[in-house]
């Protein structure tokens, strides 16, 4: 699976080790930056482009690091399609795919280590969507985006 992925400056070191683990799981990593440590990266150009790049076609899914990951997952779920989900855990990995079919995973750099990391994106690319009620719901957030109202 083609995975996009993008850091600000808190999260390239945990980005590149994962960029390196998702290769080795038969994935392609799509690195689209940041590429340093060097402060003050604006985030959300990289969340756009990670995003865009998922909405379009060009990769399955999307990675994006911050240092708390909490102003990544609001820039993402700007883009109109995307469904980003900031997970801190296997549990709430596997809830933001199945119940929420999420496309991109936002991740806290800061707060998690390399192999909680892994464990976090392994949960999340394994899980399926469940369907069902859930799609009603992501029909209505869908509706929400077009600026439609809700039944």
């Amino acid at each position: 699976m083609l995975i996009a992925l993008a850091a600000d400056h808190n999260g390239v070191e945990l980005k590149s080790w994962l960029c390196g683990w998702l290769t080795a799981q038969g994935h392609t990593p799509d690195d689209r930056g940041a590429y340093d440590g060097v402060p003050h990266t604006d985030y959300p150009p990289l969340c756009a482009d990670v995003c865009l790049q998922v909405v379009h076609g060009a990769a399955a899914r999307g990675v994006v690091l911050g240092g708390s990951g909490l102003g990544e997952s609001i820039a993402c779920n700007k883009i109109r399609g995307i469904r980003a989900g900031l997970c801190h855990d296997v549990r709430s990995a596997r809830i933001s795919r199945a119940n929420n079919d999420s496309n991109v995973l936002v991740l806290a750099a800061k707060v998690l280590s390399p192999r909680a990391a892994e464990q976090i994106v392994a949960a999340w690319l394994e899980t399926p969507f469940k369907g069902g009620e859930h799609r009603r719901r992501l029909d209505q957030i869908a509706a929400l985006e077009r600026g439609a109202p809700l039944p």
